[in-house]
């Protein structure tokens, strides 16, 4: 075969399957840009960091959609792309399979869900809201540590890839952080960094978990369409890659974040109306704030709540047990 044969066929196989994702590949190549041009421009930090913020919840969101629905043909290519979502995003990408593609969503919120809302409390109000990271993150990392242990007793693979993700994430952050004391020195290099790089990458990885509560709690688990909140206005779902379309996605778990739209409008009309507010950033105020001094603007548990089985064993919050059998990144549960 020529080279320029060989040529053509890496070529395709770097090309996305989807025609929607040159928008993630264009999202993805200002992730760096923008971050770096704080270390160029540090007097533009007020101004770039909040977009760092924005690009490294958006590599949240598409490492998400790449582990259901892989953006490339090529398995090596996919790879590639997960370890560059993992620098900005702020975690190796693959967690997001133990917790969320094998977990998350064969339970939905039920007993043995890691992200459950209610694990100590069924109220919704901002503190709640506030700190379900801290108490989602505790119990994310069980899955996680059994998902490593079970590939690197049975899936070497799978293990070596796990490796690599988090030397790749670990060694570009210190490279980062390194680049920036060498710039500005120990103190301003740190602060640098923080700025271009570890705020976002918090930022993320908190908003991204803020994200699963809202479109949880509250929600009835048993039910065949209220199971998830979904925001269905324009320019959320723009930014967010049609994330905020939430039941859609959990009914198709393995749908390309393009065709979530018309698989809403498919079942928009059997989702409780108070499951599909159409503004995100008047819900947070009327959730977080109004219902501070006017309870009625809060939200209420529609159907049967995750802890009331309709068998009435719903069993303890325990998270439940995961395995290590898929080797790539494509790990699709409905």
């Amino acid at each position: 075969m020529r080279p320029s044969t060989n040529a053509a066929i890496l070529g395709r196989l770097m090309l996305p399957r989807y025609s929607a994702d040159y928008r993630t590949l264009v999202w993805a190549f200002f992730m760096p840009v923008v971050s770096l041009a704080q270390y160029a421009r540090p007097d533009l930090v007020v101004y770039l960091c909040p977009l760092s913020c924005y690009l490294a919840l958006a590599a949240g969101v598409m490492a998400h959609n790449h582990n259901h629905c892989p953006t490339f043909k090529n398995r090596r290519v996919n790879g590639a792309f997960a370890n560059w979502l993992s620098v900005f995003y702020g975690y190796p990408t693959f967690a997001w399979i133990p917790t969320h593609n094998l977990n998350h969503h064969k339970l939905v919120n039920k007993a043995g869900d890691a992200t459950i809302t209610w694990r100590h409390t069924n109220r919704h109000n901002a503190l709640v809201a506030a700190t379900y990271f801290f108490v989602s993150s505790y119990y994310q990392s069980e899955p996680i540590k059994a998902y490593i242990r079970k590939a690197r007793r049975d899936n070497r693979p799978l293990f070596r890839q796990i490796v690599t993700q988090y030397l790749v994430w670990g060694g570009m952050h210190l490279a980062l952080l390194a680049l920036g004391v060498a710039l500005f020195g120990v103190w301003k290099g740190i602060v640098a960094w923080i700025f271009a790089f570890g705020l976002p990458a918090f930022f993320a990885l908190w908003t991204i978990m803020l994200f699963n509560y809202i479109q949880h709690v509250h929600t009835d688990p048993w039910s065949a369409h209220n199971h998830s909140r979904s925001f269905t206005g324009k320019l959320v779902n723009f930014l967010l890659f049609n994330n905020g379309l939430h039941a859609a996605h959990h009914e198709h778990a393995g749908a390309h974040w393009s065709k979530l739209p018309e698989l809403h409008a498919q079942i928009a009309a059997e989702i409780h109306p108070d499951l599909k507010p159409r503004s995100f950033w008047w819900f947070i105020l009327r959730v977080y704030v109004l219902a501070l001094v006017m309870p009625r603007f809060g939200t209420r548990q529609i159907g049967r709540a995750p802890f009331d089985s309709p068998s009435g064993d719903a069993g303890p919050p325990k998270t439940a047990d995961v395995e290590a059998v898929e080797s790539g990144i494509n790990a699709v549960m409905a």
